[in-house]
């Protein structure tokens, strides 16, 4: 059986556009964190820019500094560090989510629903798969800001029957820029997805304003599957707090209460 799993949080301003100065913000808060403290360190998407559509100035390689950044982060805190950066790949752009362990080794998740409202399907490109990461025995579903109005992309579902049969993934993970105008819907949504997925959910946003002036509140939270708040960080306020993830507890909801064995079967185009 797996071990209990901290997961950290980390609610910030970003610096608009300045990679170098979001990398001084993140270092002074997860100075914070002791060495082995923490098993998932999780910062808000495009965490080293700001949530921008310049990605023809912004936009790093694989091998970029961002990436080389987060692997050395990773590695002294002992931590799987994740947010999501301006990618440049074959000549296209992404809003890509980066897993990236102490090891080096790493994973990505392209942000599949682009936010039309702000162009962000005129710049980038989208993703046709989605991921499911296995890490220290739990595994993680990855997701960027709007892919949160859009349920059927995260649908949890149990894989295999008998002894054998095991959730997809325990935890959803969702990173963001989601603007303070909408963070009702945000906070209602995340619960939402707990609730109907039967995991953890934790939702990282940034707080402050970005370059376009569009002020942004945070309300980053680790919800149980019970969509229950388990976690401390207060709304427009710099924070980074870890909570630790209970196995046993998730096992159990989902043996009381197997929901999605009775969920539909369907497919994704």
């Amino acid at each position: 059986m797996p071990r209990n799993l901290n997961i950290t949080l980390v609610q910030s301003t970003l610096a608009w556009e300045s990679p170098v100065d979001n990398f001084k913000t993140f270092n002074k808060l997860l100075s914070k964190i002791g060495k082995g403290e923490s098993d998932v360190i999780v910062l808000p998407e495009m965490f080293s820019t700001g949530f921008s559509m310049q990605a023809k100035k912004l936009a790093e390689e694989m091998e970029g500094p961002s990436m080389q950044w987060m692997f050395e982060t990773a590695k002294g805190l002992k931590a799987a560090i994740c947010g999501s950066l301006i990618i440049k790949e074959e000549g296209k752009f992404y809003n890509r989510f980066i897993w990236m362990e102490p090891d080096g080794h790493y994973d990505h998740y392209d942000k599949r629903h682009l936010f039309r409202m702000a162009k962000e399907e005129k710049t980038f490109s989208n993703s046709a798969e989605g991921l499911v990461i296995e890490y220290k025995g739990w595994g993680f579903c990855p997701m960027v800001c709007y892919d949160l109005r859009f349920p059927v992309w995260s649908r949890n579902r149990i894989i295999g029957k008998g002894a054998k049969a095991k959730y997809d993934y325990d935890v959803l993970l969702y990173v963001a820029n989601w603007p303070g105008a909408r963070s009702y819907a945000w906070k209602q949504l995340l619960i939402a997805r707990a609730i109907e997925n039967q995991s953890y959910v934790a939702g990282v946003n940034r707080i402050g304003k970005d370059g376009n002036d569009i002020p942004y509140s945070g309300d980053s939270v680790v919800l149980n599957p019970l969509g229950e708040s388990i976690s401390n960080i207060k709304p427009n306020k710099t924070g980074v707090e870890t909570i630790e993830l209970n196995w046993k507890a998730l096992q159990d909801v989902r043996k009381k209460f197997p929901v999605l064995m009775d969920a539909d079967s369907f497919g994704l185009m």
